[in-house]
């Protein structure tokens, strides 16, 4: 274990980095018709700003893994961090379409770096069990709520400063924390040798890329198109081609043995269905409050307010006791199960001339499973090796956007709704309750997967010790 120079001081600096990276699902749905209305965007290809974004995270996650494990993991924090300060100040002084969307693929390219980086330097430096169980729920009660913050932050600055400031944000956050890293971080050796597997990162990273091109071009473009299908069969067949190559070189990108690592696996499973049902709850929760209710920017922000604050202290006062006490199997699975109730209520929540009080029973469930966000990370990063946590990160942060991607697509196209149909009339809001509960049943899903997770090691029940 490589012990920070700062424990505490690096574990806010790690939180915070996961908090900016968190908060970009978000923070851009509340402004999306300010700046599509701006800068000129159609209703079809407003989805890119987006989608670009997902594409160039999950894109590039692999090769990001594979980077921080041969070049240093403090390098690439610094590196992934530095793009996304950069990429966000182009993102909002871009005057068209193009820019807007090209500065979105280099924040998903940054955080393609970041994401690996933070959860490979919180591996390395925090022993397993105990120790690490109280850094993943401070990670997790900053990361895992700026999914919903993000709402709330796109709202308040979309209407009191302009949409460019949801960019803008940024750009202080994450060159100071660049700035930082070195003072708190543990320095980096020398970086690696042995090769570093161009073709297969080529394969996996274009791959990747088709892979949510397809996705998200399939509903806009029909699925039989080239934008479609045809990005989905090109990108499905490199990475199989990618899976081959790996098993046949002597420095694989994705070493073959992690593939039979049954936690990871099985932790990628949940995460590849957890985001997808993720996102595709927000985007109903988004539709219902500013096209049927009639919110503003942001007072649809406001709204997210309670599911932020119950998934924060969730997250840091009920994880680490919980594994502790019930071990990683009972409390992800918990966690996760209560996520999905929380959605089915809310689900019942929705209905023509309702309000935000009737969706409230349902946020507060939603909002206590909060736990079992930064326990799946717990889970993809238990018993492996250090020499291989980027690589491992990289490989469940990638089932995680590609989940979200899939999730989001499989909600839209089979119940139908999207930004210009969910209106007040009774069959779109039909569509939003079917939806949430799809994802609320997607969510019970993954709880049930995380039953077949195998016991880590016995240190899960150890008492918490304080970092």
């Amino acid at each position: 274990m490589n012990a920070p120079i700062r424990p505490r001081l690096a574990l806010a600096l790690l939180a915070l980095s996961q908090f900016i990276i968190a908060i970009d699902y978000n923070i851009v749905y509340v402004a999306l018709p300010d700046l599509a209305r701006e800068l000129g965007f159609s209703a079809q290809s407003q989805q890119w700003v987006i989608s670009a974004y997902l594409v160039g995270l999950g894109g590039f996650l692999l090769l990001g893994g594979r980077a921080v494990d041969r070049l240093g993991r403090r390098r690439m924090f610094v590196l992934g961090l530095i793009l996304y300060g950069v990429s966000s100040l182009a993102g909002g002084m871009a005057a068209d379409p193009g820019t807007l969307v090209a500065a979105r693929a280099v924040q998903g390219l940054g955080g393609a770096l970041l994401t690996p980086a933070t959860l490979a330097l919180i591996s390395s430096s925090f022993a397993e069990g105990p120790e690490r169980n109280r850094a993943m729920a401070v990670w997790g009660t900053v990361g895992g709520s700026g999914l919903a913050a993000g709402a709330l932050l796109g709202g308040l600055l979309t209407d009191a400063l302009g949409w460019q400031w949801v960019f803008f944000v940024n750009v202080p956050l994450a060159l100071g924390a660049a700035l930082g890293a070195p003072r708190v971080l543990p320095p980096d050796g020398p970086a690696k040798g042995g090769g570093f597997d161009l073709a297969g990162a080529l394969l996996a990273t274009l791959g990747s890329c088709l892979l949510v091109v397809g996705l998200v071009g399939g509903p806009e473009q029909g699925w039989g198109s080239l934008a479609g299908a045809g990005a989905l069969s090109a990108g499905a067949a490199m990475l199989a081609a990618f899976l081959l190559l790996e098993s046949r070189i002597r420095n694989p990108l994705l070493p073959p043995r992690l593939l039979t690592h049954r936690r990871l696996v099985t932790a990628a499973a949940v995460m590849f269905i957890v985001l997808g049902s993720v996102s595709g709850a927000f985007y109903v929760f988004t539709l219902y409050l500013q096209n049927v209710l009639g919110y503003d920017a942001l007072a649809a922000g406001l709204a997210f307010l309670p599911l932020t604050v119950i998934s924060m202290l969730s997250s840091e006062r009920l994880m680490a006791p919980l594994l502790n006490r019930w071990g990683l199997r009972a409390t992800l699975a918990s966690g996760l199960f209560l996520h999905g109730a929380g959605m089915i209520v809310f689900a019942f929540g929705i209905s023509d001339g309702g309000s935000f009080w009737g969706l409230l029973p349902g946020i507060v469930i939603w909002g206590l499973g909060g736990y079992g966000f930064p326990a799946m990370y717990v889970a993809a990063t238990s018993g492996i090796e250090p020499a291989q946590q980027g690589v491992a990160a990289g490989l469940a942060s990638t089932a995680l956007q590609i989940g979200g991607a899939v999730g989001l697509a499989v909600i839209v196209a089979v119940t139908g709704i999207g930004a210009e149909h969910a209106t007040a009339a009774a069959g779109a809001v039909d569509g939003l309750r079917t939806a949430a509960s799809t994802a609320g049943l997607a969510m019970i899903t993954a709880s049930a997967v995380a039953f077949t997770l195998k016991a880590p090691a016995a240190t899960a029940h150890e008492p918490l010790t304080r970092i």
